[in-house]
């Protein structure tokens, strides 16, 4: 038996704003299925696409599995994502070479260092 990662699926108390949110921050095309949920497309060997899925519930605590990015400037890449709305976060990471920053719902994701 082989198992494909097609999918990751993101609760989203607004399902459609987030998914519109990283779709831009992504550069993914998204569109919305018959159920109601958002799917990102990822680009041929970006690795799984992204599906929100609406739930009531809010954030509440820490993530426990976020995303790292790795940009070719990684200050840029900062400037520009907070300009499309998230912000810095604080989960402990101390004096560190990644940012960590949360999407408009608060999930907390990092901006890793270029690689040399």
């Amino acid at each position: 038996m082989t198992l494909k990662f097609d999918e990751i699926c993101i609760d989203a108390h607004d399902a459609t704003m987030l998914g519109r949110w990283w779709s831009e921050v992504l550069g993914w095309p998204h569109d919305v299925d018959a159920d109601g949920d958002v799917v990102l497309r990822a680009p041929a060997g970006a690795g799984p696409n992204w599906l929100f899925l609406a739930t009531p519930d809010a954030k509440v605590v820490k993530n426990r599995i976020h995303f790292d990015f790795r940009p070719d400037d990684q200050q840029a890449e900062v400037r520009r994502v907070i300009g499309l709305g998230a912000r810095r976060v604080d989960i402990g990471q101390g004096d560190s070479s990644w940012v960590v920053l949360a999407d408009p719902e608060g999930n907390e994701f990092c901006i890793l260092a270029a690689e040399d």
